[in-house]
């Protein structure tokens, strides 16, 4: 056995061992996903985002992202799913920290670079969930404490790898104005040009900026902060899908629909019945 399942048939938890062929072509998976890379180098595409990586390394992607690897040669790599049904980050923020750090976040890489003493480590957890997958009667006590384990381990490494990085990159305060005015106000100011103005900035040096700081023209991160507060409002709620639209400011749902839809391949009712709604939508109620 490679993977648990929920009584009426849904993945819940599953470790697929250096499957070469899964990801050379893009493809949506409903559960929360980490690629571990153990040797190798590519380009990891993840909805707006391109991210070059070399191993060993781990790379993250959320529930129905659209993901795919390009690669010269083939990758050395296997893959963790788990549903929220199973193990829900924001749920558990604390003990993790891995939601706006490793996942649901559109500023900095979904990635984490490995030494080899750290890839050692990652290895033995998920040999670990690979014994138990194995057992006639695996533990989901056993198996949720060792995929939290292996988030709350890469939370840490992340966190060290971005401070490393903090003190060496140059840091551009108007970009990171940028990401405070989206933050406050992506409901609203849906233009680059909106977002330039308020900057002081010309169109075409502000695109310029933000992709040389990003990674992503401000068309894109504009585009996806919104469709991640989508994703939030029919994950973590039990709005319905005319209020959904109407807190973010669409003129419709059916509007609203479209552009998910667009953006996503798949329509926002589609994307709450794979992902399911969290138990956080319950919690605060």
């Amino acid at each position: 056995m490679t993977q648990i399942s929920s009584t009426d048939g849904n993945l819940l938890l599953r470790l697929l061992r250096a499957e070469a062929e899964l990801l050379k072509k893009p493809i949506q998976f409903s559960e929360y996903t980490v690629i571990i890379v153990s040797e190798g180098q590519g380009t990891f595409y993840a909805d707006f985002g391109r991210f070059d990586f070399k191993g060993p390394i781990l790379l993250f992607a959320t529930p129905m992202q659209l993901i795919y690897i390009e690669t010269e040669i083939p990758l050395s790599y296997d893959v963790l799913h788990f549903h929220s049904d199973f193990y829900c980050i924001e749920y558990h923020r604390e003990e993790v920290a891995c939601n706006g750090l490793l996942f649901n976040n559109i500023y900095i890489a979904p990635s984490v670079s490995l030494t080899p003493s750290e890839k050692s480590g990652f290895t033995q957890i998920t040999d670990q969930i690979a014994g138990e997958l194995a057992l006639a009667s695996p533990s989901d006590i056993v198996l949720k404490s060792l995929l939290q384990l292996f988030l709350a381990r890469s939370s840490q490494v992340k966190n060290k790898e971005m401070e490393t990085t903090a003190s060496v990159m140059i840091r551009d305060t108007e970009m990171e104005h940028f990401k405070e005015l989206l933050e406050a106000r992506f409901l609203e100011l849906r233009k680059p040009s909106d977002y330039a103005g308020l900057l002081r900035m010309t169109p075409n040096n502000f695109t310029k900026r933000c992709t040389r700081y990003f990674r992503k023209t401000p068309s894109q991160l504009i585009t996806e902060r919104l469709i991640l507060e989508a994703k939030k409002e029919l994950h973590l709620t039990r709005k319905s899908i005319k209020e959904i639209a109407y807190a973010l400011n669409f003129e419709d749902e059916f509007y609203f629909s479209r552009v998910f839809k667009k953006q996503t391949n798949e329509s926002p009712q589609s994307f709450r019945d794979k992902t399911g709604i969290s138990i956080v939508a319950d919690l605060y109620r």
